[in-house]
């Protein structure tokens, strides 16, 4: 009851119950009154279940603004991740870097096409480690100037390598920045918006993404006919325009109010929040409640595992919440992630002739907006869950139709209409993935994890990812490369078997974060309360007085 009040005793500098200012150390052992910050709290979590989307739109357009420039870096990284599979599939590229078959076409050895695109993963996976560190140290947007200044500097080497030795260290040295794009955007988003908005903008880094491997497949389609060196360096060449302009936008971004919670610095994150929104336009909106429940979340969740080290993430309540997120991101490659990478390498395979083998992957990629904009109508109606859940289904049901028409296509090889039926189960496919399971991927690793530990969660996920990934991409070149196993489309049997164990993991484990705060998302794993019961389940922030 709130005729209760606790007072605890504290060995270090906290928050004034009050004003949320800070505590000398020499003060000593003070007790602190929390009766207002409760209540403070309660009303500020009051007010996020009451926030529409509508009125959230209304209360943060700057926020929305803000979360959605630091978003676009991941556009490179989606550049990057379909700019080399594709170049594998032109004619000049092949030419310059590949070795001559007996009949005359060149290809790119299959350990090649592993070694570059594992070259980007292999770096990613440094980034990834280094900004779980820079973030919680530096905050986001400082890291993310630093990521921006290195891109310049690393395209130089894959605009002029003259070997593929030399493009696998422009690859490597290219994946530590995007490692870092990958921590900063998903989790700037979720930190920086109400709960009526999380989905939407951690959303909008799938469509980034997206939109990313969609410029690199119709500067690919662009430069088709183009001779050597030009018809691959100009690719490469245009990921230099990307860095200025983000770079500009990150000196002037507000911080991240729940990261500077984290600092102990309460005045600037209410600066920070002051910057987000729009508190004019809602005269209900306190920017002091706002922030007294970030202390009041993050106070708990250190009260409840006091480290912030990445050990820390396998400890306690949050071991469930890591393998989770880990999980969730390595459903992404169970659905086929890899063979899209490949779109255009593969639908050459499915017997498609070179130019419409690009036409269909612009198609491919054209339908991720569509596709994401569906997620977003699907969202406000269905949980998380729900359509991830689905999304799994449909995908585990497309590769497998692949698979057997890869199987038709072994015994009547003449007929071209089994080669666009495969490369159209392959756009529903595109679609099915951009709908269900990344733009809600991206909700999920970062509604998740603790908000102490999220950045390092996020970034233990990614990792996970890029491992499996590097996996996949050894697998994926010797399943298609005609020198190499040529297994083409039956390969969408592995595929599918993959995918029916990620869709058994995501039932079983993958809870329903919609609506949630985090403060109350907390209290749902302390309570251990099952993934399927989430949902409905109810909690009390005066559970954290326990």
């Amino acid at each position: 009851m709130l005729s209760t009040v606790k007072r605890i005793a504290i060995p270090y500098p906290r928050y004034s119950a009050y004003g949320y200012e800070m505590l000398s150390k020499d003060e000593g052992q003070p007790e602190i009154a929390q009766r207002d910050l409760f209540t403070n709290a309660e009303d500020a979590t009051d007010k996020e279940h009451k926030l529409t989307l509508f009125s959230a739109i209304k209360l943060y357009p700057k926020a929305i603004g803000w979360s959605v420039i630091m978003s676009t870096s991941l556009v490179m990284d989606g550049y990057d991740l379909k700019l080399v599979g594709s170049l594998f599939a032109q004619p000049a590229f092949r030419e310059a870097y590949g070795h001559r078959l007996p009949d005359g076409t060149y290809q790119i050895s299959a350990p090649w096409q592993s070694g570059l695109n594992n070259g980007s993963n292999i770096g990613q996976m440094i980034g990834l480690l280094v900004a779980g560190v820079l973030v919680e140290r530096f905050g986001f947007r400082k890291t993310m100037m630093v990521a921006l200044v290195s891109v310049p500097c690393v395209i130089f080497i894959q605009f002029f390598a003259t070997g593929l030795p030399q493009l696998q260290a422009g690859q490597v040295l290219l994946g530590i920045p995007l490692g870092i794009f990958q921590t900063v955007s998903c989790v700037y988003a979720m930190e920086v918006v109400p709960v009526s908005l999380r989905a939407y903008l951690t959303g909008f880094v799938s469509e980034c993404w997206q939109i990313g491997q969609l410029l690199a497949t119709c500067v690919l389609r662009g430069t088709l006919s183009m001779d050597a060196p030009w018809a691959y360096r100009i690719p490469f060449a245009l990921q230099w325009f990307w860095p200025i302009p983000l770079l500009i936008a990150a000196i002037f971004a507000p911080e991240s109010p729940w990261w500077l919670v984290r600092q102990n610095r309460i005045e600037d994150a209410k600066a920070s929040v002051f910057r987000l929104a729009s508190a004019e336009k809602d005269p209900d909106f306190n920017i002091d409640k706002n922030v007294a429940l970030m202390v009041l979340t993050t106070e708990h969740e250190r009260e409840a595992n006091s480290g912030v080290s990445y050990l820390s993430c396998f400890r306690g309540t949050d071991l469930r919440r890591t393998l989770i997120v880990m999980g969730c991101y390595i459903v992404t490659v169970s659905t086929g992630s890899t063979v899209r990478a490949y779109a255009t390498y593969f639908f050459q395979q499915a017997g498609l002739p070179t130019d419409q083998s690009f036409n269909m992957s612009i198609v491919l990629y054209s339908l991720g907006i569509p596709g994401i904009i569906t997620a977003f109508l699907l969202m406000p109606h269905f949980g998380r869950r729900t359509i991830f859940l689905w999304g799994q289904v449909l995908a585990a049901l497309t590769l497998l139709s692949v698979g057997a028409l890869g199987v038709a296509q072994r015994s009547f090889p003449e007929n071209s209409s089994i080669s666009w039926g495969i490369g159209g189960l392959l756009l529903f496919l595109g679609f099915v993935d951009n709908c269900a399971v990344s733009p809600i991927l991206f909700s999920l690793v970062s509604e998740l994890p603790s908000s102490v530990l999220r950045s390092k969660s996020v970034v233990i996920a990614r990792f996970s990812y890029a491992v499996v990934n590097v996996v996949a991409n050894v697998l994926t070149p010797f399943q298609l490369n005609p020198s190499a196993w040529s297994w083409g489309a039956i390969s969408g049997f592995f595929w599918g078997g993959f995918c029916v164990v990620g869709l058994v993991f995501t039932y079983l484990c993958v809870p329903e974060p919609k609506g949630r705060t985090v403060a109350e998302l907390d209290l749902l794993f302390e309570r251990k309360v099952s993934a399927r019961h989430f949902a409905k389940t109810e909690v009390n922030l005066q559970e954290m007085r326990v």
